[in-house]
């Protein structure tokens, strides 16, 4: 198998990320019992922040909205100013590969709609950054039929350097890699058409080589009419510890 291209899979900073929305945000804090003065970590957050600024606005959370690029770190910290939250926001430049945040600081990480990681590479950092009992939301491509089509498996397997995964499976990886799995879902192809119509509209012609693989998950979704064969999933588990017996059924965890 070929070497995974290079991470993070590139997105245009401007285009609406899949499962940035309120909701989504909001369903994620109530999985992760989120509440005011839980400290949480908005990774690749956008230029718009919107959920680090959710987050810490309706919730009262100490949040970290965090970006490889600083161009969207100085447009989140400007919104930061302008809606008085600096005492509850604090906007980073990061490396990924050397993200320089606290060990076992944070009630929540989430990751929405960028990918980021390979996925047992993510997974293994995230759990790092989180305290006990702490939550990550996580986005990774996932396969949404049984058998991928030839052209479509052997792009995503060079695009990440593994075979996708189904959705329940992904629960299954979050497990082995010492989370409790709590809750997935996808893009349904109309959701899916709708990104991918964002995505397109703001792909430009300085994003050159950079999007050359973008373009041609575009044309291959295309090629099946709109109906998917890889969605995007967004996936939920709790940091579990060595030996930690299952939660009680009518436990959340």
């Amino acid at each position: 198998m070929s070497p995974a291209e290079p991470f993070p899979l590139f997105h245009p900073s401007d285009a609406r990320r899949a499962f940035s929305s309120d909701d989504v945000t909001r369903r994620f804090a109530k999985v992760a019992q989120l509440e005011p003065g839980s400290n949480v970590l908005v990774l690749g957050c956008g230029a718009d922040g919107a959920a680090a600024l959710l987050l810490a606005r309706e919730l009262g959370c100490s949040v970290v909205a965090a970006d490889t690029d600083e161009d969207v770190v100085a447009s989140v910290r400007e919104r930061v100013r302008n809606q008085g939250l600096s005492e509850r926001v604090e906007t980073r430049g990061v490396d990924l590969d050397a993200l320089g945040l606290p060990e076992g600081a944070f009630h929540g990480v989430l990751v929405q709609g960028r990918v980021l990681y390979p996925l047992k590479d993510g997974l293994t950092r995230l759990r790092g950054l989180l305290v006990k009992r702490g939550r990550v939301g996580l986005t990774f491509p996932s396969r949404v039929v049984r058998v991928l089509p030839k052209a479509a498996q052997a792009f995503w397997e060079r695009r990440v350097g593994a075979p996708l995964l189904h959705p329940g499976e992904l629960l299954q990886a979050l497990e082995a890699h010492g989370y409790e799995p709590e809750s997935s879902e996808t893009l349904s192809d109309v959701e899916l058409d709708d990104y991918y119509r964002e995505v397109e509209a703001n792909l430009r012609p300085t994003s050159g080589p950079r999007a050359a693989a973008l373009r041609e998950e575009l044309a291959l979704h295309r090629e099946n009419n709109g109906k998917a064969v890889v969605s995007y999933a967004f996936f939920v588990g709790r940091r579990k510890e060595p030996g930690e017996k299952p939660p009680a059924s009518r436990d959340r965890g």
